[in-house]
């Protein structure tokens, strides 16, 4: 998020230094007069910036529309059998998630690191934190007495009220907290018991995404601190599910039947809808992310959000085409799947640099992620996992080649090189080492206690039925009463003896 997430916030407003009038020689007179006070913009005089407001108000709505639309992209590509586990497994997490951030999750991840709320970290000024929690922020109390409070900039000191209450910002980043480990279902597709995957979703928001969030986007984040930049998540957002999801994925195993039974995506209609929501959705995720730019560029909805919003749609766009002209050379067929992934792909590679970019680099990144993503959705035939919907592939591969390019393309607010590179490859290492090692640990305990995997006969029937006793679609003779008709719209023989039950 910009250069990262703020935690800091105002409650008073902030004092303008004063100015001294320049005097001319035949006015002595007004010399002794005092100078008149600059004009402060609102923002930065404790009020509300009604514009930046709406867009983070915005903005966390359209983050919120992209679950809907992962849950219609990942179920288009199952099989029928299997499609309304899948929309489950994504849009539980709006629910279960939205109540964890509430709770505690703000607090962990966004505290205002002092030697109070500090738990593993240094004593120095700024203080560099691994962890830090606020138990006045456990269910959000801290807003009970001051719920219109004001947050402040992104900057490590010298932050200035951005005009936004921090209870809008808040509800933004709780968004991310939701849809991070949906993603992670892709992977284990049709194949995982839905109870002991939502509990690993909730330990692994907890001892994962949360730490990782803190050093990234807290200004005290002893990652943000060495100056690692992730504008919008490439790295919290899209390493830390995608490299979690093959640590999972391995765990669990492949499907019954893989690579010897055909498993065709039963709607890529629905697929290609999803898309397009993510798509729409993405432009909340990016632009809104400049919540977090410092003071001296605000107001918080102006150029910066404007640049990252420009940046996604052009990415995707690059994205989704090279993907189209690669597997057309490479497969001899252009697909409406191919089209679809290249565009997500194009989105997530973008997601680290969007506010830190300009548009022709954009487009460079979203070609290059498109075809990078493509190959690296091949490599599960090379080695034979299973990652079901490709959430490694794009997400994983897609998020760190993001982190690594906005070291090589960032104009602002410093300027890439060999540097910034390494400060790039820190942050990708750090979280892709520490997200796989404990994702592993945990499923693999998951997996040896109360059981991760679906059993076979429920595989194989589908986990719709098996598991939550629905049906996605009914396209038999037979109604919703257990009748079946004859082609005369009468109920046959079968039909009577069902109504005589």
């Amino acid at each position: 998020m910009a250069v990262a997430a703020v935690v800091a916030v105002t409650l008073a407003a902030s004092q303008s230094s004063a100015q001294t009038a320049p005097t001319s020689a035949p006015t002595m007179a007004m010399a002794a007069a005092p100078a008149a006070p600059a004009a402060v913009p609102a923002w930065q005089a404790g009020k509300i910036d009604t514009g930046s407001t709406a867009w983070l108000l915005i903005s966390s709505a359209l983050v919120l529309f992209m679950v809907p639309g992962l849950a219609l992209f990942y179920g288009g590509m199952v099989r029928a059998k299997n499609v309304l586990n899948m929309f489950l497994c994504c849009m539980v997490t709006i629910g279960v998630m939205g109540i964890i951030w509430i709770m505690y999750g703000y607090a962990v991840a966004f505290p205002t690191v002092t030697a109070a709320t500090k738990l593993i970290g240094s004593s120095g000024d700024p203080i560099v934190s691994y962890l830090a929690f606020d138990k006045g922020l456990l269910f959000l109390n801290a807003f009970n007495g001051d719920w219109g409070r004001i947050l402040t900039s992104g900057d490590t000191t010298g932050a200035v009220p951005t005009g936004i209450p921090e209870l809008a910002f808040v509800m933004f980043q709780g968004k991310f907290f939701i849809i991070t480990p949906a993603l992670i279902v892709g992977s284990v597709a049709e194949r995982v018991r839905f109870g002991p995957f939502l509990l690993f979703m909730i330990i692994w928001s907890t001892i994962v995404y949360l730490p990782v969030a803190h050093w990234v986007w807290n200004v005290n984040g002893w990652l943000f601190q060495k100056g690692v930049l992730d504008f919008a998540g490439g790295t919290v957002v899209h390493v830390l599910a995608g490299v979690s999801a093959l640590a999972v994925c391995l765990v669990v195993g492949p499907r019954t039947g893989y690579g010897k039974v055909p498993m065709p995506p039963h709607s890529l209609g629905l697929t290609l809808i999803g898309a397009g929501l993510l798509w729409f959705g993405w432009f909340g995720f990016n632009a809104g992310s400049a919540v977090a730019i410092p003071g001296s560029e605000l107001p918080v909805s102006g150029t910066v959000a404007a640049l990252a919003f420009t940046n996604t749609q052009t990415a995707a766009a690059a994205a989704a085409t090279a993907w189209m002209l690669i597997e057309w050379i490479h497969g001899g067929k252009p697909t409406i799947l191919g089209f679809a992934s290249g565009m997500v792909a194009g989105l997530v590679v973008i997601t680290p640099c969007a506010g830190h970019v300009l548009p022709w680099s954009a487009m460079l990144i979203g070609a290059i992620g498109g075809g990078v993503c493509y190959f690296a959705c091949r490599l599960k035939g090379v080695f034979g996992y299973d990652d079901s919907l490709d959430a490694f592939g794009v997400h994983g591969v897609g998020g760190a080649l993001g982190a690594l390019l906005v070291g090589i393309f960032a104009v602002r607010p410093v300027m890439g090189g060999m540097e910034q590179l390494g400060k790039q490859a820190l942050g990708v290492g750090v979280s892709v080492v520490y997200c796989f090692v404990l994702s592993f640990i945990l499923a693999k305990v998951i997996a040896m206690t109360i059981g991760l995997r679906a059993k076979t006969d429920d595989e194989i029937e589908g986990l719709d039925i098996a598991l939550h006793g629905e049906s996605g679609y009914h396209l038999s003779m037979t109604d919703m009463e257990g009748y079946s008709y004859g082609a005369e719209g009468t109920p046959d023989a079968r039909g009577t003896a069902a109504a005589a039950r």
